[in-house]
């Protein structure tokens, strides 16, 4: 007897577990019951809020949703402009669940790599086209607002199907495709080079003509400088020559004894000179007249 209220008394406790669950906050909860989606009497999805509900036990399913926003950041991709002319678009998504009975419906059970594989798809296509009527000066000049405006209108409006809400579309990055690129670089690469020379030219042609006009400079200053040099140099020799005349005319024969002097000092420095004249010379003149 014992033995059959214990087991009475699990089943009544499994029961009861199994009546009971509990929906997380950030989520949302809704029951499937024999594979459809539990609605009210107006058919509208029951959705259970955050917090403990009940269920039949072993006959609902409780699925449980993520209702926060949620972000689809996926790789970039490829768009063309209205120049025919390849971008490389990296944008991402905000979007949250709307309807979660459509929502689970669409996504084979509520898959959330699905749902974004969806959501990415519908959300290119808008961008797709929103690129295709703008050529890529009008994309990255200013209407890149007004772009991802009406991208988030065409996306929401096909999403609906999904029972997904889209918060925002935003482009993070437009770039040139990878060839594209390196050519431009290339090509800015000759151009800055081409600059460089001429500028290098430039500067080279003003050095030139620097240094011609220091050249000129200094050629004119020194030309200056030996000018006055000699005419200093003429200017002392004049004043030497009449000092010398002053000397002169005052003491005639005292002046030639002093030249006289200065001759044989100059003659006889060194005891190797040897000098050949007559001894009754002009040149020893002083000499024989000291001998006297």
């Amino acid at each position: 007897m014992n033995n059959v209220k214990l087991i009475v008394a699990a089943v009544i406790a499994m029961i009861a577990f199994s009546s009971l669950f509990v929906v997380p906050e950030g989520t949302r909860g809704i029951v499937i019951q024999f594979g459809k989606v539990n609605r009210d009497a107006g058919g509208e999805t029951i959705v259970h809020e955050p917090g403990l509900h009940f269920k039949w036990p072993f006959v609902d399913t409780v699925r449980l949703l993520d209702a926060r926003v949620q972000t689809l950041d996926d790789r970039p991709d490829r768009f063309v402009t209205s120049e025919k002319k390849d971008l490389i678009v990296d944008s991402y998504v905000k979007w949250r669940i709307s309807d979660f009975a459509q929502y689970y419906l669409a996504t084979q059970g509520g898959n959330t790599a699905l749902a974004e594989d969806l959501l990415k798809q519908k959300v290119n296509n808008g961008l797709r086209s929103e690129f295709g009527t703008r050529t890529i000066s009008e994309i990255v000049s200013g209407e890149r607002s007004e772009l991802m405006d009406e991208a988030l209108q065409q996306s929401s409006q096909s999403s609906d199907e999904l029972g997904i809400e889209i918060v925002d579309v935003r482009v993070k990055q437009i770039n040139l495709p990878l060839e594209v690129s390196n050519s431009i670089f290339d090509r800015m690469r000759t151009e800055r080079t081409a600059v460089a020379k001429e500028h290098r030219s430039e500067g080279q042609e003003q050095a030139e003509i620097l240094r011609a006009d220091i050249d000129r400079k200094v050629t004119v200053m020194l030309a200056d400088a030996e000018r006055n040099a000699r005419k200093l140099r003429g200017e002392g020799d004049a004043t030497a020559a009449e000092i010398y005349a002053q000397a002169y005319t005052k003491d005639a024969e005292f002046y030639s004894f002093l030249r006289s002097m200065d001759a044989y000092k100059a003659s006889f420095n060194n005891k190797q000179d040897v000098l050949v004249v007559e001894p009754n010379s002009d040149f020893f003149k002083y000499l024989n007249n000291s001998k006297q």
